[in-house]
């Protein structure tokens, strides 16, 4: 830590009040969570306890999630979907993006701006007429068919990833053609690497937005063998399992954070470089 001499007058106070304001929202921020995990721990039936350790606490709730609940298909079912729907909209994204950036077609000035205009309009607008073409085609309640209008990508994200392309030499691609590459040897070879941060942050954001998804989920999968993590979860608090206490909900809420743990623990490095990609250019 730098000395008191090292600051400039005034600078070391404003500082430490930073810090001290910092410090303080991090201890009200994890309040919340010392409860779930004193739920989590409590066998009893309060949905609440007077004191953050429980006098009998036990895993009694954890075992009853697995026992008595489909809690281990959903977490199932939400990793599969969220895995293969943000590995798709990665790559989708990524060919979108580079077509944006690199090639000459018609439209291709106000195609992208179309796209986002397009997008903001919000997404349950078009449930009912989601539910009314599935049903009608019979394909209700299957895991598969709700992967696929989920792959649908996102136009920000393209726009996005072709704003990190911009920022790619284009001698690159020149020097590539020159040695006899087309487009896509291009983007395979040449792009794709070094685009790994951002798209990396991509993949991230997609899985978080995919993993605990609730609107689409709720209208197309019906049964609990299908039930996603954000389905499943609520029928704890109602529905056919709405006989189990707090404590399990409270159990399912921590086991349900590991997998986004573990990938952003395992992309960190290059999501810390693919959020400040291209700040320092002009």
């Amino acid at each position: 830590m730098p000395s008191k001499s090292a600051f400039k007058p005034g600078e070391f106070a404003v500082t430490w009040i930073t810090r001290i304001f910092v410090w303080i929202v991090i201890l009200l921020s994890l309040i919340p969570m010392l409860y779930v995990v004193t739920a989590s721990f409590n066998p009893g039936q309060a949905d609440f306890s007077a004191s953050l350790i429980p006098p009998n606490a036990s895993f009694s709730n954890y075992v009853d999630l697995f026992d008595k609940t489909n809690f281990g298909i959903w977490i199932r079912n939400s990793t599969l979907v969220a895995v293969v729907v943000s590995t798709a909209q990665v790559f989708l994204t990524g060919m979108g993006a580079y077509a944006f950036s690199r090639m000459k077609f018609f439209g291709r000035k106000y195609g992208l701006m179309t796209l986002i205009l397009l997008q903001m309009f919000p997404g349950v607008l078009s449930v009912a007429a989601i539910y009314a073409v599935l049903a009608q085609w019979g394909i209700l309640d299957n895991l598969w068919v709700y992967i696929l209008l989920l792959i649908g990508g996102s136009a920000f994200s393209i726009w996005l990833v072709k704003g990190y392309y911009d920022t790619i030499p284009r001698e690159l691609d020149e020097a590539a053609i020159m040695d006899g590459a087309n487009h896509w040897v291009v983007f395979w070879r040449v792009i794709l690497p070094l685009a790994r941060p951002m798209l990396a942050v991509i993949f991230f954001l997609s899985l978080i937005g995919t993993y605990s998804e609730y609107v689409l989920g709720s209208v197309v999968l019906q049964s609990p063998q299908n039930f996603t993590l954000g389905l499943g979860m609520y029928s704890l608090v109602s529905g056919q399992f709405a006989s189990h206490a707090w404590g399990e909900f409270a159990a399912a809420a921590l086991i349900s954070a590991v997998p986004l743990t573990l990938g952003f623990a395992f992309l960190s490095p290059l999501i810390s470089k693919g959020l400040t990609a291209g700040s320092i250019k002009g």
